[in-house]
């Protein structure tokens, strides 16, 4: 049976359900920030995003390459919105991630200051024992593996074998799978995938795993 130590949790429509409409609030101020900032008309916004996506993993990455966008202005104005009309707090999944042994962290294509408002929501913010955001990785975003890389860098776990990451999206599953990590989908059902487990909502996790629930080894040697 493999032994965890650390676990990677994305944020957006992962520890909350989708039907919260966070992301698809998020996705109406990515399209006005193209429209507002950088003046492009709203019919050709959703093709360059869609392209975005396919080439560079995220529409943020490819406004840096195409325009020179500042990251900071666009993550502060995409994630400008009232979060507590949609998120509450979560007692099941706060008491899922305190029994947790593993390092629980969390890896995000947002921001830190996003990831932290979530959080507070959620009232789990005090379960997390790290949080890895796009600025923090450098703007390497997932699904690219070397986000991956960079995350178990800065969450000082040198084994990716002894990593759980937990996505709602497959890209970002199989690029983790393919550095030998463990998988876990949420709230899809894509069975013909490589993936290891699947679960219709994050409070399913620590059943899913066999033996995540218990304590692993200590740490040994270096990330890299």
């Amino acid at each position: 049976m493999r032994l965890h130590r650390t676990i990677f949790l994305d944020l957006d429509d992962t520890l909350y359900p989708s039907s919260s409409g966070v992301w698809d609030a998020i996705g109406l101020r990515i399209n006005a920030y193209i429209e507002e900032r950088l003046g492009i008309p709203s019919d050709r916004v959703a093709a360059l995003r869609d392209e975005y996506f396919r080439s560079y993993g995220t529409t943020l990455n490819g406004l840096v390459a195409n325009y020179h966008i500042d990251p900071g202005d666009y993550l502060s104005f995409v994630h400008d919105l009232p979060l507590e009309d949609r998120l509450r707090p979560d007692p099941d999944l706060r008491r899922m991630l305190e029994a947790l042994p593993q390092k629980r962290v969390i890896l995000t294509n947002a921001s830190r200051q996003h990831a932290e408002r979530v959080l507070d929501l959620l009232g789990v913010r005090h379960t997390i024992d790290q949080v890895i955001d796009i600025l923090a990785l450098g703007l390497t975003n997932k699904p690219n593996p070397e986000a991956f890389r960079r995350a178990q860098v800065l969450a000082e776990e040198p084994e990716a074998a002894a990593c759980v990451v937990v996505d709602d999206s497959l890209r970002n599953l199989l690029a983790a799978a393919g550095l030998g990590m463990t998988t876990v989908l949420v709230g899809q059902d894509s069975a013909e995938a490589p993936i290891d487990y699947r679960i219709s909502r994050i409070v399913e996790l620590a059943q899913a795993i066999p033996g995540l629930m218990i304590p692993p080894p200590r740490r040994s040697g270096h990330a890299g």
